[in-house]
């Protein structure tokens, strides 16, 4: 019963965070953040949400990234990626090198400045959508812009992370060989996502499937057809499959599951062009594209989604002495990287990416949330190889918080004037 009392308890939180939200006009994800604190340092909920929990606030972020890449185009993300190289790479290692030498000052010990650098390079990119999404921004080329250059940041950090971890932690030093294996099955993903893309859902395919028999002209509204019903059902069998997938290659699952929302069109969703021989066709089509996209919009962003930001808040807890002897440490790198990561992702934007300075300036502070990889980086760092001291640990965990409160913050002080500069 106590994994079920404490689920009710933090959809109660994420209840008062919508009213939070609505009565001071910011995003709910901030206040989900506030209430996990607040619940965790209050003794209302455990240290240790136990293994329900996590899996339903792993199931929450799937589903939120899913529901994000839904909403996307195709055709816009891939011409998002062609301008968001060189956001990826100076709004990635400019805020790597800020933390670690910071770091390397205040605690004078180069592999804990690895590590600190490193989970302090990833973009947060689930929560900065969410306040996007809460803003009415999260369809804009911006938006697009932060969503590309996270990816490749995730990548570029998960390759980090096989380097980093295993030298800071004293292990065998690691060769190109292992790097280029974790490069090639990032690589070898996307490469099976753009073939589903391309050949295997489509039925219009003219790739290979084409002329096979059988298989030349079927696709995922043909399975829609069979389906009826089960759309819904069949659609989140598939970006579970496609989040696993992601994982099993080294990826967060988050990641998967965004690629495959991305590669869903509405076009599939309308009846097959040839019927399936003892299949009667559905011709109502109640689960058409707007219903399952509002029926995964409620699920992803009102009752499953929110857990993971409350179980994120939940990871704050307060060890007041020890918090009050890192306050400088807390000040100069929040405040350090807040000034470098706007500065490098909104100067790469406006002169790599070719936005506009109010595009620019939105990107630089969308850059600004560390949450997903930063947290696992600290847990294998702190906990499995003891390579961070409690000072550090709580430096990284402090200054986490505070960077993902202002992203919701920035977003929200910025958007009159990225409105009124016509971002789209």
């Amino acid at each position: 019963m106590h994994t079920l009392e404490n689920l009710t308890i933090i959809w109660i939180g994420v209840l008062l965070a919508h009213f939070m939200a609505r009565a001071t006009r910011l995003t709910p994800v901030l206040f989900y953040l506030f209430m996990g604190a607040v619940y965790v340092n209050t003794g209302i909920l455990p240290t240790e949400p136990g293994e329900f929990i996590r899996v339903f606030a792993e199931i929450g972020i799937i589903l939120i990234m899913f529901a994000l890449g839904f909403e996307e185009s195709t055709d816009n993300f891939i011409a998002g990626v062609k301008r968001s190289w060189g956001i990826a790479f100076f709004g990635g290692i400019s805020p790597f090198l800020t933390a670690y030498l910071l770091a390397l000052y205040f605690w004078e010990d180069t592999n804990m400045a690895l590590v600190v650098g490193l989970a302090m390079a990833a973009t947060a990119v689930s929560l900065t959508l969410m306040s996007l999404k809460s803003e009415g921004l999260n369809k804009t080329r911006a938006a697009t812009g932060i969503m590309t250059s996270a990816l490749l940041d995730d990548i570029a950090s998960l390759a980090m992370v096989a380097v980093i971890i295993p030298i800071a932690s004293g292990q065998a030093s690691v060769g190109l060989l292992s790097v280029g294996l974790i490069m090639l099955k990032a690589v070898g993903f996307f490469i099976v996502v753009a073939i589903l893309a391309v050949w295997v859902l489509p039925s219009e395919s003219k790739g290979p499937l084409y002329f096979v028999p059988g298989l030349g002209r079927f696709g995922i509204n043909h399975i829609f057809s069979f389906t009826r019903g089960q759309r819904t059902l069949v659609i989140l069998i598939f970006v579970m499959l496609v989040a696993i997938s992601s994982h099993a290659l080294g990826l967060h699952p988050a990641v998967g599951a965004y690629m495959a929302g991305l590669i869903l069109r509405e076009e599939y969703f309308k009846k097959a062009p040839t019927a399936i021989v003892g299949v009667e066709e559905d011709d109502d089509a109640p689960e058409d594209f707007k219903t399952i996209k509002r029926l995964i919009d409620n699920v992803a962003f009102v009752w499953i989604g929110p857990v993971f930001f409350v179980a994120l808040g939940a990871k704050i807890i307060f060890d007041w002495d020890l918090l009050v002897s890192v306050v400088p440490y807390v000040a100069a790198l929040t405040i350090t990287l807040i000034i470098v990561q706007i500065i490098s992702a909104g100067v790469a934007a406006r002169y790599t990416g070719g936005f506009n300075f109010e595009e620019s300036v939105m990107i630089g502070l969308g850059m600004l949330g560390r949450a997903e990889l930063a947290f696992v980086v600290m847990d294998i760092a702190y906990v499995q190889n003891d390579i961070l001291t409690d000072a550090a640990f709580y430096t990284l965990m402090v200054t986490a918080f505070f960077m993902n409160i202002s992203v919701p913050l920035g977003i929200r002080f910025w958007k009159p004037y990225f409105v009124k500069s016509g971002g789209s």
